[in-house]
């Protein structure tokens, strides 16, 4: 192939892998370029997809990725990350955005020309999430606001509006309740666990001091101090008992025989009880005891699925995680976000409902002996009188009972707009389905921590054993039950706007318990659509165990769910192409398609169905 044809984008993807693995000081660093939403671990940097155009949003986008990732791999140490980590959600939140903006902070200090790029970055990313467009503090995420002022008092470089908006509503609480201990930041930079120690030391300020934890400077202290004494102890009693050996040899004669003769009683009265509980045991069993059988596995698409702990895992409803007064709050916030679009996606609406109908309307049997005189067919009995008249029978269509579950993917990359639209989307579609007398069920799944909830803390404690499975604690919503009626759950879906609900997604174990949910339904029809921007990512997941774990889990469960074939299953991705691994499946590249691609999908189905029954009928 001549050098005109190739990707004009390969050259600049090569150049900035080269310059990651230099500013990481990773020379093994595995760098790649994807659509799905960029992450890292220890070994691995995913980079956001630069396409052949190489607009200039690509690529700040691309290079703000990889210098951002590269500061956090050149001067962040996991063990002493671990160390001073905090237990609860919040103070977790607050020290992993501190520790992001340090580790960026010294890279900005060091190499001016990261900042530019980590700066864009920053920007977009807060825009995404809308930032731009909070106006109330409680809407304003406190952990963001206190990295975004690290990073201001550290390179002293204006703030990219979005993210300004969220500092200045935070900025008098953060000097009044911390001032102090944002100042001593520059003194503490370089040195990661004295960093660790100002962060917890200003959670506690900001009042979230019980949050933390044990401290693990005291533990360690009084880890020394208890070795100190044993030394001590050990110390002493050598030097007694040298100093009294002699006088003692007949005594610790005398003892040893008393011991051996205690032990020989003991052993004599265990193999005694041994007989008794045999003898017991044989009169009153008969048979040996059977051995339990093993635990069921936690996936039926994979046995070999880990998961070290399923204690902290919930399904839980929307009602249960806000109350009915926020739930209108957002709910309104929703509608007002979405009001420009909700005309069009009512029309796709109707249109899907007009679909559904025609379906159930009365059809007619034609060229029967009896029944009603076919007009349409007179012409042929004009032309040829010995042709018998031809009569029509009018009679209703089966339609079949039918139920769709909506599973949405609620994880943070779907935040701003993407999840406002699929939220609304996912509203009108129950809406207009339930008037056609289709049941419709709406669920969301992503996990209750960053990077590792109290599965990880556990983990740690444990002495983190090797390939522990999924580490993160699941959190399945229902946003509406498939018989709950419409305008009892419309606040609902409010919840998506929720700040600080979005968080990792593992879509397997979503899509498994969705399909479980369905199964147990007494519709002889069941669909199943998932929505979705991406793979599945779960950093604290893949950080250690094999990068393909939860990637290879859900594509067996796809397996499992399209060969036993009791539910339909389609899927839509958002910028993200889902056709690699369902079999019914559409990608859209702007979220404002996704009205127009779940009415087809769904009526497509509703029609091949049709179809079948008509081909059987047919026969």
């Amino acid at each position: 192939m001549s050098p005109k044809h190739d990707n004009p984008a390969e050259p600049f993807k090569k150049a900035l892998a080269e310059a990651t693995k230099t500013l990481a000081d990773t020379p093994d660093l595995n760098v790649s370029f994807t659509v799905d939403p960029p992450g890292m671990t220890s070994d691995t940097a995913r980079l956001p997809q630069v396409t052949r155009r190489m607009t200039a949003e690509e690529v700040l986008r691309a290079r703000g990725t990889a210098d951002a990732y590269a500061m956090r791999l050149r001067y962040h140490d996991d063990a002493t990350h671990a160390k001073y980590r905090p237990a609860g959600d919040m103070a977790l939140s607050i020290y992993e955005a501190m520790e992001t903006a340090r580790c960026e902070a010294m890279g900005a200090r060091a190499m001016p020309g990261t900042a530019k790029n980590i700066y864009a970055k920053l920007g977009e990313d807060a825009e995404r999430a809308g930032h731009d467009k909070i106006r109330n503090v409680e809407n304003a995420p406190l952990a963001d606001a206190a990295g975004y002022f690290i990073r201001e008092m550290i390179t002293g470089r204006k703030l990219p509006d979005a993210c300004d908006n969220i500092l200045e509503m935070w900025r008098g609480f953060l000097e009044g309740q911390a001032g102090e201990s944002f100042e001593n930041v520059a003194d503490v930079l370089d040195d990661q666990a004295a960093f660790s120690r100002l962060a917890r030391q200003v959670i506690s300020e900001l009042g979230y001091g019980d949050q933390l934890g044990e401290d693990p400077d005291e533990q360690n202290e009084d880890d020394e101090n208890t070795a100190s004494e044993e030394e001590n102890d050990d110390d002493t009693q050598e030097s007694g008992e040298q100093e009294d050996e002699d006088d003692s040899q007949s005594d610790t004669e005398a003892q040893e025989q008393d011991q051996m003769e205690q032990e020989q009683a003991h052993t004599t009265m265990e193999e005694t009880d041994d007989a008794d509980m045999s003898e017991d045991s044989e009169v009153e069993d008969g048979e040996p005891p059977e051995d339990r059988p093993p635990p069921p596995p936690v996936s039926e698409a994979d046995p070999d699925y880990k998961v070290y702990t399923t204690e902290y895992d919930e399904e839980i409803t929307a009602e249960e995680l806000a109350d009915p007064v926020e739930l209108e709050r957002l709910r309104d916030y929703l509608d007002q976000q979405l009001e420009p679009l909700k005309g069009a996606v009512s029309r796709l609406a109707n249109r899907l409902q007009r679909r559904l109908m025609a379906q159930q309307n009365r059809s007619w049997e034609f060229d029967l002996e009896e029944g009603i005189l076919d007009a349409a067919r007179l012409a042929r009995v004009v032309a040829n009188p010995t042709t018998p008249l031809s009569f029509k029978q009018e009679q209703d269509t089966e339609f079949r009972d039918t139920v769709v579950t909506l599973l949405l993917d609620n994880s943070g990359s779907m935040r701003g707009r993407p999840i406002s639209i699929a939220a609304i989307c996912a509203d009108v579609l129950a809406r207009t389905l339930e008037r056609c007398q289709v049941k419709c069920e709406i669920l969301g799944f992503t996990t209750r921590a960053w990077k590792g909830g109290r599965a990880r803390e556990d983990w740690l404690n444990a002495g983190r054993p090797n390939n522990p499975g999924r580490l993160n604690d699941l959190r399945h919503i229902i946003y509406k039950g498939a018989d709950a009626p419409w305008r009892r759950t419309r606040p609902n879906l409010g919840l998506m706007m929720k700040e600080g609900l979005l968080k990792e997604n593992i879509d397997g174990e979503a899509l498994e318990w969705a399909h479980r949910r369905m199964l147990a339904r007494p519709e002889a029809r069941r669909i199943l659509m998932v929505i979705s921007d991406g793979a599945p990512v779960d950093d604290s997941t893949l950080s250690v165990n094999p990068a393909s774990v939860l990637e290879k889990h859900l594509r067996d469960v796809i397996a499992m769910i399209e060969k036993r074939k009791l539910v339909d299953l389609i899927a839509i991705g958002i910028g993200h192409d889902v056709t690699r691994y369902y079999q019914h499946a559409v990608t859209i590249t702007d979220v404002e398609q996704l009205a127009g691609a779940m009415t087809e999908q769904l009526a497509s189905l509703f029609e091949e169905d049709a179809k079948k029954r008509g081909r059987a009928k047919a026969a």
